[in-house]
Formats: structure tokens, C-alpha cells, sequence
């Protein structure tokens, strides 16, 4: 591979589609997006603080990484020939951070290894204008679990490759715990080897504006996907995510299933799932859902699913979208046996995300985030009301 500092040309990274048609390394082959462009019409970009614009680096976000023993961690520069080796960046936020990072972080876990323990990389903020690139290798039949940790206050914009080597399992865990001055926006790119098998599951909460492009491309057949994410927007925040599942080889699979809940002021979740199945990728099984529960008033929800299907043999395809007040009848259901309104509505929001909860497998990341679902429906209740709810909760 060349050095990951010249630039490429877009066409010979990806192949186009009507989707997504450009990929360069070269901030200079995109645009300073107006916001009247596809990929940045929902995203804020007044609120960005110039990172589309270039923003140069003043401010700095701490790494350190507690890994598993079975781990490598080292960092790197950016000449480093395996960094860049997955992904291309696919608009001009993510150039700007791939020709800005000074040092890279780089996970390996060696062929055949079983990590023993999560790595846990933690991310914290120090204030002002910082990029970064993390990548993270899983060799051949190797397992781990990795757990993406953001915090603190910045204006951030990264990278992050997986490359998943064959038959190898990996787990990401990415969650967004920013102080609510934050803005940060991440590419998260995995490529899959033949039979390996990747999930992913984004906790967004904190932050100001925080975009998320979780990415997934297929080097062989047999991969298998499985992206999950769970976000709760309160008065005025901003979050996205922006997914694409890019199928080019045959008989792989992917789910893709994120839920979000909103509430107060200027609450504003956006949702953008593309899924690509080229000519090539026969006998691949893809369904992706997103679900928004609108709490209050004063709220905005976009929630795009687009599916591309250039196959007439394909073993399954589909997607869903919905967005909706709580439901009455359920309300009214739980009332009519004696839980109090504001009871019954905790149990019906927790019953709601905890079906992706459950999914978590990392009992104490779970609990993590059970207790900050709770925070967020605390979140301007007054001390009586939660005198009424927890006993009532802890039944």
C-alpha cells in the first residue's frame, strides 16, 4: 500500500454507487459542504465550529487504552503502513481529520488468540479543536472485545478502522458520554475477512452535536454484521448517525437495528441506514430497523432508510423505519391496574431501548447504561415525583 498521505483518486478505492459515490484521501476532492448537499442536509454546520471548514488544532483529546493481555497496543505515525489500511474517508470532515492526526493508536490481537478481557481505549477532551485515528486488527480466528470510551469537552473529528481478519470475532462498544458543549464527528469503518463476524453497538447520550458513521465492507463471502445502537436526545442536542453497509461479496449477512428517544426543546435525532447489495453479492441476508419514541413536544426526527439492490438473487432484504408518540393504550393499560402516569411511562421508555440493552453482554457496561436511561428520565423531574417512581420500580 502507498503511503496513506498522497492522495487517491475516488474512483479506484470503491466502486461508485448511486448512494455513495466519492472517496478520497484528499481533503481538496470534496466540497466545503452548505448543507444543501445530501449527506450534510440534516447536520448542523453552523454548529461544527469550522471542522468542515478546515479548523486547524488547538486543543488536544487524551488516549489511553487498558488492554487485554493478549493485545498489542502501539502508537504510531501517521506514515504507518497499516494505518489507512481499511477505509477510505467518504467526506470532507473525514479527510480533514485522516490529513490532520499527528499519532495513531493501534490495537492488534494476534492470530488465533482469544482476548481474555475487554480493551477499553478512553477518549477525554481538554477542550478545543482535535483529530485522531485509532485502528484495531483482529488476525485470523483471533476473538476480542473492544469498548470505545468518549468523554470530557472538545471539538473532535476521527477515524476508526476494524479489520476483522477470517473467521476472527470482534465487538465494539462505542459509547458517547460528552459534556454537553462537545462536538464529535467519527467514521467507524469495519472490512470483514471470509466468516468473520463483527458487532457494533453505539451508546450516544452526551454531546452537543455528535455525528456517527458506522461502516461496514465485505473482503470475502461468509461475513457477518451486526450493528446496533441506542441514543436519547434531550433540549437542543444534536445526534446522528449515518450507516452504510456496503455488500460486494456473495452470501454475507448484516442486521442493522437502532433506537432512539427524545425529549424538551430542540431535541433532534437524525437516522440514516444505506444498504448497498452490488451485482456481485448474491445470497446476502440484510434487514435494517430504526424506532424513535417521541417524548414531549418541540422534537425532530429524521429517519431515512435506503436500500440499493443491484441483484435479483439475494437471500433476504428489507427495512424498517417508525417514529411515534408513547402509545396510549399501553399507558392506559398499566394505569387502569394502579401504576401512577409517570411510573407507567419509565416502564414503557425502558421497555422500549431495553430490548436492546439486553444485547449488551458486558454485564457492568449494561448496568452503565440502564442507570443513565434512568438519568435521562429523571432529567427535570421534580423530587416528589421521583419519590413516587423509584419504590414503585423497584416492585
Amino acid at each position: 500500500m502507498a503511503s496513506p498521505t498522497k492522495s487517491r483518486s475516488a474512483a479506484s478505492e470503491r466502486p461508485s454507487g448511486t448512494l455513495h459515490e466519492r472517496a478520497s484521501y484528499d481533503v481538496a476532492d470534496f466540497p466545503v459542504p452548505t448543507g444543501r448537499e445530501e449527506e450534510w442536509r440534516f447536520t448542523p454546520l453552523r454548529r461544527l465550529r469550522d471542522l468542515h471548514k478546515g479548523a486547524e488544532a488547538d486543543g488536544k483529546v487524551v488516549v489511553g487504552v487498558d488492554a487485554a493481555p493478549e493485545a498489542i497496543v502501539e502508537t504510531v505515525a501517521r506514515t504507518d503502513e497499516r494505518v489507512g489500511r481499511a477505509y477510505v474517508p467518504a467526506d470532507r470532515v473525514s479527510a480533514q481529520a485522516y490529513a490532520s492526526f499527528e499519532q495513531a493508536t493501534v490495537i492488534t490481537v494476534p492470530k488465533e488468540a482469544v482476548a481474555s478481557t475487554p480493551t477499553v481505549v478512553s477518549l477525554r477532551g481538554e477542550g478545543g479543536v482535535a483529530y485522531g485515528h485509532t485502528t484495531i486488527i483482529l488476525e485470523p480466528f483471533a476473538q476480542a472485545t473492544v469498548v470505545l470510551d468518549h468523554a470530557g469537552s472538545a471539538t473532535y473529528a476521527d477515524n476508526v478502522e476494524f479489520v476483522v481478519g477470517d473467521s476472527a470475532s470482534l465487538s465494539v462498544f462505542s459509547l458517547q458520554n460528552w459534556a454537553p458543549d462537545a462536538v464529535h464527528l467519527s467514521h467507524q469503518h469495519a472490512r470483514l475477512g471470509r466468516d468473520a463476524k463483527f458487532k457494533s453497538f453505539t451508546v450516544s447520550l452526551g454531546g452537543s452535536v455528535v455525528r456517527i458513521a458506522p461502516s461496514v465492507s465485505y473482503d470475502a463471502p461468509g461475513g457477518d454484521a451486526e450493528l446496533y445502537g441506542l441514543y436519547f436526545v434531550d433540549a437542543d442536542q444534536h445526534l446522528e448517525h449515518r450507516l452504510l453497509v456496503d455488500h460486494t461479496q456473495p452470501s454475507c449477512r448484516s442486521r442493522v437495528d437502532y433506537r432512539g428517544a427524545l425529549q424538551d426543546e430542540g431535541a433532534h435525532a437524525v437516522w440514516i441506514g444505506d444498504v448497498i447489495i452490488r451485482a456481485e453479492a448474491e445470497g446476502t441476508d440484510t434487514y435494517e430497523l430504526n424506532r424513535n419514541l417521541v417524548l414531549t413536544d418541540g422534537t425532530r426526527v429524521d429517519s431515512v432508510p435506503n436500500l440499493e439492490i443491484l441483484t435479483g438473487e439475494v437471500a433476504g432484504a428489507g427495512h424498517a423505519s417508525a417514529s411515534g408518540r408513547l402509545d396510549d393504550q399501553h399507558l392506559f393499560y398499566l394505569q387502569a391496574r394502579g401504576i401512577p402516569y409517570d411510573v407507567a411511562r419509565r416502564m414503557v421508555v425502558r421497555g422500549f431501548l431495553g430490548q436492546l440493552v439486553d444485547k449488551i453482554d458486558l454485564p457492568e457496561l449494561q448496568e452503565q447504561v440502564r442507570a443513565a436511561i434512568d438519568q435521562e428520565l429523571d432529567r427535570g423531574a421534580g423530587e416528589e415525583t421521583r419519590a413516587t417512581i423509584e419504590p414503585e420500580l423497584d416492585r
